[in-house]
């Protein structure tokens, strides 16, 4: 008896609604955009919506969780990691890849999705924090505090990681003409690269020193009775 070949065809078509409603999303933001017209621009129907993602809401989570990828996937940032045991090199090398990201002449659909989630918040971003921020946030609050030689959940370690992070995601949403018309030296992405890994790292530096500084000094051990 011949072994059946997995049919592919349900995951091609899901991908593409995704894909699809990814564009639209992007395009007009998850309030203007209607089931009908997501079928209609994927030449589909409701009830794959429904079958592949339990209903609109079930597709923009997905959305959401793709577009946090297209940032940075929770794969990524692993093999980046496995680059080096020096975590200071691991954060290089994600420094790197998120500057290389922003300069590329058009960024993916995900950047604006994420980019109107983050100021317009639905009901799905909890979903989008469970699903795709936390795992990588736990990857890089481990880097970031076995930098400054801090517990990964310290206060210090949780705010750097923000201040680490934050700017390289502006940069991927940042309009093109930045570079060409206000500031051309962004252009010169290995020079960017180098010198945002240089700030971040002298800022870390800085506030692991203030914040062990400011730590109560251990308790004196108490002597053996005799």
């Amino acid at each position: 008896m011949a072994t059946r070949t997995p049919r592919t065809d349900g995951n091609t078509t899901r991908l593409h609604i995704l894909e699809t409603a990814g564009r639209l999303f992007a395009a007009q933001g998850f309030a203007e955009s209607t089931s009908k017209e997501i079928c209609t621009r994927a030449g589909t129907n409701m009830a794959a919506i429904n079958y592949h993602f339990g209903g609109r809401d079930g597709l923009y989570e997905a959305v959401l969780v793709e577009a946090h990828k297209q940032l940075v996937s929770l794969d990524e940032l692993m093999a980046l990691s496995l680059e080096s045991t020096d975590p200071r090199l691991k954060l290089r090398a994600f420094l790197t890849h998120m500057v290389e990201m922003s300069a590329q002449p058009k960024a993916p659909w995900g950047f604006r999705v994420v980019l109107r989630e983050a100021l317009s918040p639905s009901p799905a971003m909890p979903a989008l924090i469970q699903r795709a921020v936390l795992p990588k946030a736990r990857l890089m609050r481990g880097i970031v505090g076995e930098i400054m030689g801090l517990p990964d959940d310290h206060p210090s370690v949780q705010r750097s990681l923000l201040l680490t992070v934050l700017p390289c995601l502006v940069m991927t949403v940042a309009p093109k003409d930045l570079s060409s018309k206000v500031l051309p030296a962004l252009k010169d992405t290995q020079a960017l690269a180098e010198e945002v890994v240089r700030y971040v790292l002298a800022g870390l530096d800085a506030v692991a020193k203030d914040a062990k500084a400011a730590e109560p000094s251990a308790a004196p051990k108490a002597g053996k009775r005799r």
